[in-house]
């Protein structure tokens, strides 16, 4: 037989990989981290962010800006950091002398300041053709920039860079882990990337959405959870059991891994997690199921099939909901968070991974609008106005809430037009004298609470800071610098722009 191609003998070796890793200084137990996004119209401030993560004893935290009032606000609390850069400017950091600037003012600038940062994520899944028909071909380019930039400023051992990726850069309709490879016209970057993490001792980077494999590959949506309920996908690869989505990619991942002929490397999880709306199967009952089992599952060390008692580090996805992201893959996009965007947690999660039957804390010093509503004044003689507004309402705040299967899906067809009025009236702090619920004549503001059902309309919580202060250094110029960010900006917009008519179809004919 030959021993080399045969997938239990490698399983074996796995195995035995597994269990040198537990035993060379590897941490006892799995780390729970999680993401923070700030992509939103009103936000908690950084500070209490940083005692919420704190009270809930999160010790990890990814990062997408690295703006100064965010930074200083993680200085001294013992909070692993990783920040990133976006895919929007990769095309930037293009030599040695910007990625030695941008480290300078990204990592060395805020170490200094007491900041724990320990990762740089470069691109978020830039080699991804699920979200976007674009892909980011100079990531691992740009990865080799910023790693010798940390390198050469002495951070080697302390600050590792790596890429996350999204599961779509495994091939696509594998049956079992065993099967995975890399896309063929990824392959050959991915080798590198792999091959460059392994020379500087960086841990690749993998983001798991159960929801969207189970939905991508039309699975047995019990399959994404950890409870052993699935009877419809239950596979057996060489004496392996696969009861779920996430063992079944975290394993998938590490068969290619292997393949690239990069077997030793760690495999952290930068992305995990279940959204709560927006979508049939995105709720908080679901959420609460999913992370039920798999917090206890990671600080339990249970490990994969492939990888049996080995740590599994995951960043939870994500600390709250934000309503400026692009939901051109789904308005669930938006409702990652296990808090609302005001610091209130949806559901009951032990962020330690103890299992207990908890709620998060609540974020505390968090002040609200005042208790009043903008609602439709049901003068229904203009029909085009009335849709023309209502289209405004929703392009220019976050309509998500009312798409198929959302938790505001029931409402009639007034209450929709409310929920629209209201959640532009909110994004617009209640201005009434700027005439915020005016809407030509078709608004009203109300004292009393118009939220039905599982439909909340929401009140906004007051914004203590309009804008990230002092963006880091990205080598370019400020016209540059102005487009990039006009482009990150209108992007979530030009995304709801192009699904609200096939939205507003549906609202308009209930």
């Amino acid at each position: 037989m030959n021993m080399r191609a045969s997938p239990i003998f490698m399983a074996l070796i796995a195995t035995f990989l597994s269990c040198m890793v537990l035993f060379s200084g590897k941490p006892a137990e799995g780390i729970i981290g999680i993401n923070w996004g700030r992509q939103s119209s009103q936000r908690m401030i950084p500070s209490m962010v940083v005692d919420l993560l704190l009270q809930n004893e999160i010790q990890e935290a990814r990062i997408f800006t690295a703006a100064d009032n965010v930074m200083a606000a993680f200085s001294g609390s013992g909070i692993g950091l990783s920040i990133s850069l976006s895919n929007f400017v990769l095309h930037v950091i293009n030599s040695s002398t910007v990625a030695e600037e941008w480290i300078q003012n990204s990592v060395t600038k805020f170490r200094s300041q007491n900041v724990d940062i320990r990762y740089v994520n470069v691109g978020v899944e830039p080699f991804s053709t699920t979200f976007t028909n674009k892909t980011y071909d100079n990531a691992v380019d740009v990865l080799k920039l910023i790693q010798n930039a940390l390198n050469n400023a002495g951070y080697g051992d302390i600050v590792k860079a790596t890429i996350p990726h999204y599961s779509d850069v495994l091939k696509q309709g594998i049956m079992k882990p065993s099967e995975a490879d890399f896309r063929d016209d990824i392959k050959a970057k991915m080798v590198e990337y792999l091959k460059f993490l392994r020379e500087n001792n960086a841990p690749a980077m993998i983001d798991i959405y159960p929801i969207h494999y189970c939905r991508e590959n039309d699975l047995d949506p019990d399959f994404a959870f950890f409870d052993k309920k699935s009877k419809f996908f239950v596979l057996d690869d060489n004496g392996l059991n696969y009861t779920n989505a996430f063992d079944f990619l975290y394993d998938s991942f590490y068969w290619a891994m292997r393949k690239a002929g990069t077997p030793d490397l760690r495999l952290v999880v930068g992305q995990v997690g279940w959204p709560t709306d927006g979508y049939p199967n995105a709720n908080t009952t679901y959420a609460e199921r999913f992370y039920k089992d798999l917090l206890p599952y990671v600080i339990g060390n249970k490990g994969t099939p492939l990888h049996p008692g080995m740590p599994i580090d995951v960043y939870i996805h994500s600390l709250s909901d934000e309503n400026r992201l692009g939901i051109w893959y789904g308005g669930f996009q938006r409702h990652w968070g296990i808090y609302t965007s005001d610091g209130q947690p949806k559901f009951k999660i032990d962020l330690s991974g103890k299992g207990r039957d908890i709620f998060p804390t609540t974020a505390k010093g968090i002040t609200h609008m005042p208790k009043r509503w903008c609602i439709f004044n049901e003068d229904m003689s203009d029909m085009d106005i009335i849709k023309d507004e209502f289209d405004k309402a929703c392009y220019n705040s976050d309509c998500s809430s009312l798409e198929p299967g959302g938790s505001c899906s029931h409402l009639s067809f007034k209450q929709n037009v409310s929920y629209a009025f209201n959640r532009y009236f909110q994004v617009k702090q209640q201005r009434i004298h700027e005439k915020a619920c005016n809407f030509q004549g078709l608004g009203k503001v109300v004292p009393d609470d118009p939220s039905t059902g599982t439909c909340i309309f929401p009140i906004e919580i007051l914004a203590a800071e309009s804008a990230d202060r002092g963006a880091p250094f990205l080598g370019i110029n400020g016209d540059q610098f102005i487009r990039v960010s006009l482009l990150a900006m209108l992007l979530p917009l030009l995304s709801f722009f192009l699904i609200s008519n096939s939205i507003n179809v549906e609202l308009f004919t209930k």
